[in-house]
């Protein structure tokens, strides 16, 4: 059997795309992905949510109902935990069941449900049901599910090496060609001539849909900054990073936030940026330690960025803009005191 699998461009669409696309496609699936998120998009999922619901909740169901009538399936699964014992956020534990009450005009949904608390012979059984919507050939199914890990790994690696962010990377990915990225050494400087580095640390969504941040990496980008993420960091990076302020991660995505800080916290960058929603109980928890972490340190200005479907684009850019100047102030104290001790 054939048919047409959406993949909802939201959530852990930034992540996992690549992966998810090859092993459907090895099954003879055609694989749809819903428009980036728009007004309308943000608008139709929190009309079928509680105002409770998280941000980036509503967006996914946005685009669920965009995607809707032109699929045969909708994939989301609900990924508990990728780390034994280590857990992630409500909100993928359910995400099935609550798109499937608040989307009525939803396809059938493949809904797996990856846990390796269970093992990894349970990963496989999810894999091997999944993969049965498209053959009864338990060989094919191996090979889409070892074709998917080794599109995930080279992913991972054309992010790190050529520092890319996930949508650059899924576009090198699919055609060999990109643009100039936002994380490349280029980019335009200030009159003044500074230019100065900023790590943007949170999840994915938050940083990569350019309609709820309001395309806050290319306004940085255009202030002057030179910008690092999570994703170019070198392998182990984040690891380290969480281990240096937690110690053993208890959120499956926690390296996102916590490692990714813990890392550029110790490196040359000026200043940090952390990015979260509103209402996201593991983010508040995260940002906590990292704000401690900072202040310790004394060396880094951070500045948090709280995102809702309320976040006015006047006021983000006021703050970043006040963001780099201030970095960029930072920046030419040392310079000038240097020249003075030359003269």
């Amino acid at each position: 059997m054939t048919g047409k699998v959406a993949i909802p461009r939201a959530l852990l669409y930034y992540q996992y795309y690549p992966m998810w696309k090859a092993f459907f496609e090895e099954l003879g699936a055609e694989v749809i992905t819903s428009e980036e998120t728009t007004k309308s998009a943000l608008a139709a999922g929190s009309a079928r949510v509680v105002a409770e619901t998280c941000l980036p909740t509503k967006v996914f169901c946005g685009h669920v109902i965009g995607i809707a009538d032109k699929v045969d399936f909708v994939f989301i699964p609900s990924i508990r935990s990728l780390e034994p014992q280590v857990y992630n956020c409500s909100k993928f534990l359910g995400l099935p069941d609550l798109v499937r009450v608040t989307v009525k005009e939803s396809p059938p949904i493949l809904d797996i449900e990856i846990d390796v608390n269970k093992g990894q012979k349970n990963v496989r059984e999810q894999i091997h049901w999944l993969g049965r919507h498209f053959t009864r050939n338990p060989f094919r199914i191996n090979r889409a599910y070892e074709r998917a890990l080794a599109v995930e790994r080279e992913y991972q690696r054309t992010m790190s090496a050529q520092r890319l962010t996930p949508p650059e990377a899924i576009v090198v990915l699919a055609s060999g060609v990109v643009e100039e990225g936002v994380c490349d050494e280029g980019g335009q400087r200030r009159a003044d001539g500074q230019r100065v580095t900023v790590a943007v640390v949170g999840h994915p969504y938050n940083i990569y849909d350019n309609y709820i941040n309001h395309n806050m990496l290319k306004r940085l980008k255009s202030l002057g900054a030179r910008i690092v993420t999570a994703e170019i960091a070198p392998e182990g990076a984040l690891d380290a990073g969480t281990a240096k302020l937690v110690g053993k991660p208890y959120w499956t995505y926690e390296d996102e936030v916590v490692g990714a800080a813990g890392y550029y916290l110790d490196t040359d960058v000026d200043g940090i940026i952390c990015v979260v929603c509103f209402g996201c109980g593991p983010d508040s928890l995260m940002i906590d330690v990292i704000q401690r972490a900072a202040k310790e340190r004394g060396n880094k200005p951070m500045m948090v960025i709280t995102l809702d479907e309320h976040t006015g684009e006047a006021g983000l850019v006021t703050r970043m803009e006040a963001f780099v100047d201030m970095l960029q102030r930072r920046a030419r104290v040392p310079r000038l005191a240097k020249r003075a001790s030359r003269a």
